[in-house]
């Protein structure tokens, strides 16, 4: 039976093989497969039945990979999108690291060394241009950190041609005061590009100038000198009056002529200042010298004043001894008193932000407020710059470290408002979710209760006052009360458009602070984390309250302070506190 049915085994074999055969040689004519499978197949289909055969050629057909008419299949074809997006080397720039090859290096393209561009040029020669750059070297100090040279050490930049430079990417690390570079595992650089780009390349970019902004720094610029030539004037004429009354009529007119000498070196310092730059920089630097003559002028007056008078006879070897003590002294203060004016004028914005640090509370405040008003007029020219024109919003904060009580003296004191004090209303993030988003993201926030879902904002506390009507029957606004953290408080401080009464709660002891502590700790008012005990727990609560402490003492902002003992005695003092924020 078996060898009956041999011949058609053999047939249904040969017809299945001639099919495999095909549908190899039809992938093989797709751009996925090799070539090397293409030419396999194509020998394999030559030895098959000539039925195979036609199929092979109707495959070949139907996935040819020319495009002719019909074809059922294009080879995808490279645009020139693709072509051009492609990483083009950077343009040179002053500042860019390089690496460059010195010629001493003892190989065949010289010693590799790294540095940076100080300076771009170019050179024509005919119709060619080249670019060439100073070069800086850096200090391998090694680990691929590049540093620079000291200043006494460093050594004089050279020039190369830009295209036999290669941009190098690094980024400064400041605990090493070194450029950090990515190296191979032979500790060579690895270049971004092995050149610059400079196609088309036109020199460093230049910087935009606003003119508007110069026009303007040139107008502040001469009323800045105009406004110091006034004052050493001034200054003088004050000095020469004390001099006059101290000395008499003679020191009186030394010591004027001194100061006028003084406005003179001002006068040419400034001309020197204003050719810097320009063409008639050496004309300027030149007359500008003059001002170091103006001292020996002076003198020189002094002493022939006093040969005319008789004192001394004329003798060009003792000339300046005629000059006595006295006048010398008047005539070089007189000259010195143009260092006056410039010392005040830098002294009084230190003073007068020191005086806002000293002075407590909202006393304080308002004279950091007034400053930014008077540095604000000038971009306001027209309207009042009167920070008490303003309609403020008065905010009792009460603030302190943890566990000083302050919540349940802020909800008593409340209670027993009549209406007077409210507490602010807090932004819903359920029922305002886009408004919550918003100001979460720009980090407007001014604080999140423990849920995450109720915040404060600042219009939460512009829009929380209303109105009350006193025992008097008049009208008056109402005192938003903020139970305020550390955190909180700063934030308030930086709030515009709010006057602030704050009142410190602590404690007289840091013993009390810990007793307290171990009450919440014990109670599950604190929790403890897995990972950590209750004395852990609690030394981090105490450092936490030391450093709220300290800026209690140092801010300044704070015109009550209730030491939180006795809950009533507490609740009197703030009660008397919120009482000020009617005055």
């Amino acid at each position: 039976m078996i060898k009956d049915r041999s011949p058609i085994v053999s047939i249904v074999a040969a017809l299945l093989l001639a099919s495999l055969f095909t549908e190899i040689q039809t992938f093989a004519f797709t751009p996925h497969l090799p070539r090397s499978i293409l030419s396999l197949t194509s020998s394999s289909s030559s030895s098959s039945s000539s039925s195979s055969s036609t199929i092979t050629r109707k495959s070949t057909q139907i996935f040819s990979s020319d495009s002719e008419p019909g074809s059922g299949y294009n080879r995808p074809e490279v645009t020139a999108a693709q072509l051009t997006n492609k990483k083009q080397p950077p343009y040179p720039k002053i500042g860019d690291l390089v690496r460059y090859y010195d010629l001493d290096g003892g190989n065949q393209k010289g010693q590799e060394l790294v540095g940076k561009l100080v300076f771009i040029q170019s050179r024509t020669s005919g119709n060619d241009k080249e670019w060439l750059a100073d070069v800086t070297e850096l200090d391998n100090v090694g680990d691929g950190y590049f540093a620079e040279y000291p200043y006494r050490k460093r050594p004089k930049s050279r020039l190369y041609p830009i295209t036999s430079l290669s941009p190098l990417i690094g980024s400064y690390v400041r605990n090493e005061d070194a450029f950090k570079i990515p190296t191979d595992g032979m500790g060579n650089v690895r270049p971004l590009f092995p050149q610059f780009n400079l196609v088309d390349y036109e020199g460093p970019a230049a910087i935009p100038v606003n003119q508007g902004v110069l026009e303007s720094d040139a107008e502040k610029y001469g009323q800045l000198k105009g406004q110091l030539l006034k004052d050493a004037l001034i200054a003088g004429l004050i000095g020469t009056a004390i001099a006059g009354l101290v000395s008499g009529f003679g020191t009186a007119l030394v010591y004027f002529a001194g100061a006028i000498a003084g406005v003179g070196y001002l006068f040419f310092l400034s001309v020197k200042t204003d050719t810097l730059g320009s063409p008639d920089a050496k004309f300027g630097s030149s007359v500008s010298n003059l001002r170091f003559a103006l001292p020996l002028i002076v003198l020189v007056l002094v002493a022939f004043q006093n040969i005319v008078g008789g004192d001394t006879e004329l003798s060009l070897n003792n000339i300046f001894n005629s000059v006595t003590k006295e006048q010398f002294g008047a005539a070089m203060l007189g000259f010195l008193t143009y260092r006056l004016p410039l010392f005040l004028t830098q002294l009084f914005p230190l003073v007068g932000e020191s005086a806002g640090m000293v002075l407590p509370g909202s006393a304080g405040i308002a004279m950091q407020m007034a400053r930014e008003a008077k540095a604000n007029e000038g971009n306001n020219k027209g309207k009042k710059a009167n920070i008490f024109d303003e309609d403020l919003t008065t905010v009792f904060v009460v603030s302190g470290p943890a566990g000083t009580g302050k919540p349940e003296l802020c909800k008593k004191l409340i209670e027993d408002s009549g209406g007077k004090l409210i507490k602010p209303t807090y932004l819903d993030k359920v029922s305002n979710p886009i408004v919550y988003e918003k100001l979460e993201s720009r980090d407007e926030l001014l604080q999140v209760d423990p849920t995450g879902r109720y915040a404060l904002t600042k219009d939460s506390i512009f829009n929380s006052a209303g109105k009350f009507t006193s025992e008097d029957g008049e009208e008056k606004d109402q005192i938003i009360v903020i139970d305020a953290d550390v955190k909180l408080t700063k934030k308030l401080t930086a709030l515009g458009g709010i006057r602030l009464v704050g009142v410190w709660v602590g404690l007289d002891a840091l013993d009390k602070f810990e007793a307290r502590l171990d009450e919440e700790i014990q109670s599950g008012k604190i929790p403890i984390p897995v990972d950590e005990t209750p004395d852990t727990v609690r030394r981090s609560k105490i450092r936490g309250i030391v450093k709220d402490i300290e800026y209690g003492v140092v801010s300044g902002i704070f015109e009550f302070t209730v030491l939180n003992d006795d809950f009533d005695e507490s609740l009197k003092q703030l009660k008397s506190a919120a009482d000020y924020c009617f005055d």
